[in-house]
Formats: C-alpha cells, sequence, structure tokens
C-alpha cells in the first residue's frame, strides 16, 4: 500500500523536474532559420544564439550548399557576418570562409543583444555599411 502511494507521488514530482530541466535548456539558446536566399537558392542553414557567462551574445551559425564568393554575379571576394541590433543599427561581426565542400560555420561574440543576423557579399571585408548584395537573412526575432 505504501509502495502504490509513493509511486503516484513520484510521478508527477519526476515529470515536473524534467518539464523544469526542459524549459530552462531552451531559454538559454534560441535557434534561428535563415529564410531561403534570392542570391543563392541552394543554400540554408540556421543561427544559434546564446548568452556567454560575461552575458554577451555568442552566434553560431551553421550553413550548407553556401557557393563559393567568386561564383556570384557580380563576383565579390567575401563573404560578411551581420547583426542588426534592437535600433536597426547593423554591426559587421566577422567574415564566412567557404571550403570545398560548400558547408560553413562560424562563430562570433557580440555585447549587443541580436536581433537579426545576415549575410553580405562584399568587396572589402572590413566595411562598416552592409552592401545590397543580402546572400541569407533571418526574420527579425
Amino acid at each position: 500500500m505504501k509502495t502504490q502511494n509513493l509511486n503516484l507521488l513520484t510521478k508527477p514530482l519526476l515529470a515536473g523536474i524534467l518539464l523544469t530541466i526542459a524549459i530552462g535548456l531552451t531559454s538559454c539558446s534560441k535557434k534561428i532559420y535563415f529564410l531561403n536566399s534570392e542570391v543563392v537558392p541552394a543554400a540554408e542553414g540556421s543561427v544559434i544564439i546564446k548568452n556567454d557567462k560575461n552575458n554577451n551574445y555568442v552566434v553560431q551559425m551553421t550553413i550548407s550548399n553556401l557557393a563559393a564568393i567568386d561564383r556570384l554575379q557580380p563576383p565579390k571576394t567575401s563573404y560578411v557576418v551581420w547583426i542588426e541590433s534592437e535600433s536597426g543599427e547593423g554591426r559587421n561581426v566577422g567574415r564566412i570562409v567557404t571550403s570545398n565542400h560548400l558547408n560553413v560555420s562560424f562563430k562570433a561574440v557580440s555585447a549587443i543583444r541580436p536581433t537579426k543576423v545576415f549575410i553580405t557579399a562584399e568587396e572589402n571585408e572590413t566595411t562598416q555599411y552592409p552592401g545590397s548584395m543580402v546572400v541569407l537573412t533571418t526574420a527579425r526575432f
């Protein structure tokens, strides 16, 4: 009789603990998918944004089927990753290096909370303002 009562109490308690852990783990990071690209239609990928221990934002992305930068029309020299802040300001957070396998990963850290991530094709990787050739973009989040 006591075993049966214990099981009736243990199951809801265990379910509550697991639910709390699951919510805690998912609230620490956010996964966002890139929208379909008109510039490189086969490219697809996602962005994961996490907070680090210093309250910075870690932006990690993986992209597949990203064409070599010199194959674009017109050809460019660099893929540049930008984050957009709540104020709408775009900030260059680095350059993507493509591989022969067309799969890339990228990681950057920013003190600014991103509300959108996008990639442009540029002539100069250190440009301070995004060009008009947006290769991939997320929706605002």
